[in-house]
């Protein structure tokens, strides 16, 4: 097999470094990586990307010796439609390790055409430590890091206003363009940096806040050589994205007129508010998500695809998408049946085995967050109970009891909320209507004391019976008729 790189690949060099990117993980090559590579396609002033990694692990090392190039494969389901691609990733310049090369990643921040700067650090990666000092090589945290390179263009180019820089986080967290900014300014005044540079970078720079959303699950040991075939050459970077992709951004007028990266073809849309788009996300392909674990595993179910593509969960989980779930959303921007249909496509991605027990991690507080707000809206909006969103809470009660066809369920979730289910189970009087008061009354899991909403501790109380009756197959079949 030929090795990769820019001769063997007949692929020039790569662009103007404009582009500082913390992480190279598979995300972020799967996803920012690839909507540039689209943008330099279509653009004349092309986007160079550096890559700043925490370490130099081996597979970073054979990314540096393939000239930064690599393949991303995207594979799935879209609009119905089988999709099998490959495209070869070439704005990748250098990368880095900043353990090793950290003297080297400061003087990027004195290039004059860097402008951009994107990272994907996982959830916990935006935070403050004061144990960050100043002069670290490198300091722990990635705000710490980013302060240091942006002091150090701030330095360098006498805080000119031409050379601040677009900040594009893709962390999963609520506002993150401007929670790392804060941070930012959190680690300025903790390191006694100039009132200048604070101003610099509130006034200057420019946070964005983002939302991102695309599977990728990388290429595992097992699939390399059959990739690897695919592409023709050995890729130690090789990774696979899922067809699907949002990346909606909120910025200013200026920005979007800069980077018109909504005008691709791609599924990239600026916004004034991002709010409807982490509710749709939220409410609809992390509902049905967390919907379908507890029911489709005790129907006999083990990844979503197959919960989806068998004929009692699939019903099931499609008529609490379109039927229950969707009627209570009104976001204006957001095309509901659509983002449902693409939703559904990607459940039943045929290269993506996404076991319902890896999901299930936390199902009480992520039942919380994502169900049980569309159930109390419907109930609202209607004045009746959602009957499959009931059926969800009822599988959820009897998969937390921990056994299923005489084995033990794996459950992980904290401490506190699995003694409590576990404990409703053998203390509650043989009553289901009992069982069903006491779990909606646990304030803490849900907040609030839902006991008192009329009817729907009978409903609950009824599902559970059904279960322990007749078995979850047959409570699907009731709810999907009702």
């Amino acid at each position: 097999m030929t090795s990769l790189n820019r001769q063997t690949a007949n692929v020039s060099p790569a662009p103007t470094e404009r582009v500082l990117q913390f992480g190279g993980g598979n995300f972020l090559r799967g996803f920012a990586d690839w909507i540039i590579e689209v943008y330099n396609r279509q653009n004349e002033q092309q986007l160079g990307v550096v890559v700043a990694n925490n370490s130099d692990r081996e597979i970073y090392r054979k990314w540096r010796e393939q000239d930064g190039l690599y393949h991303v494969l995207t594979k799935g389901i879209k609009d119905g439609e089988l999709v099998d691609r490959h495209d070869l990733i070439t704005n990748i310049s250098r990368v880095l390790g900043l353990d090793r090369d950290w003297g080297t990643f400061l003087q990027t921040a004195e290039n004059p055409t860097m402008r951009y700067v994107i990272s994907n650090t996982t959830e916990a990666g935006i935070r403050f430590s004061p144990d960050d000092k100043v002069d670290d090589a490198p300091p722990a945290e990635f705000p710490a890091k980013l302060t240091r390179w942006l002091h150090r263009r701030y330095e360098h180019f006498d805080g000119a206003e031409e050379r601040a820089c677009v900040i594009l986080p893709m962390e999963l967290i609520v506002d993150n363009g401007t929670v790392l900014r804060d941070k930012v300014l959190d680690y300025a005044r903790h390191w006694g940096l100039p009132e200048g540079f604070g101003r610099w970078v509130t006034e200057s720079c420019v946070f964005c806040n983002t939302l991102v959303d695309r599977i990728v699950p990388g290429v595992g040991k097992e699939e390399t050589t059959a990739a690897e075939e695919a592409v023709g050459y050995n890729d130690a970077a090789i990774t696979q994205g899922e067809p699907y992709h949002l990346l909606a951004i909120e910025a200013p007028a200026a920005v979007r007129k800069e980077l018109p990266l909504d005008r691709l073809g791609l599924n990239i849309v600026y916004t004034d508010d991002l709010t409807p788009y982490r509710r749709s996300k939220v409410s609809v392909l992390n509902g049905a998500h967390t919907t379908m674990v507890p029911v489709g595993f005790l129907c006999g179910r083990e990844t979503v695809r197959e919960t989806l593509e068998d004929k009692l969960t699939g019903a099931y989980v499609r008529g609490a998408v379109f039927e229950e779930i969707l009627p209570t959303l009104d976001l204006p921007g957001v095309d509901l049946q659509q983002f449902a249909r693409d939703v559904l496509d990607r459940f039943r991605n045929p290269f993506i085995h996404h076991q319902l027990l890896s999901i299930s991690l936390n199902s009480v507080s992520k039942f919380r967050e994502r169900v049980l707000p569309t159930i109390l809206a419907y109930h609202e909006q209607r004045g009746e109970w959602p009957p499959r969103l009931v059926l969800t809470l009822a599988a959820l009660i009897r998969f937390y009891r921990g056994d299923h066809q005489d084995g033990d369920i794996p459950l992980r979730d904290d401490a506190w909320a699995i003694e409590f289910l576990q404990s409703s189970w053998t203390e509650h009087d043989g009553s289901m209507e009992t069982l069903a008061r006491r779990v909606l009354g646990w304030e803490r899991a849900w907040g609030r004391d839902l006991s008192g909403y009329d009817g729907l501790h009978r409903m609950l109380a009824n599902y559970l019976a059904l279960i322990e009756r007749q078995g979850m197959p047959a409570a699907v079949a009731h709810s999907n008729i009702s």
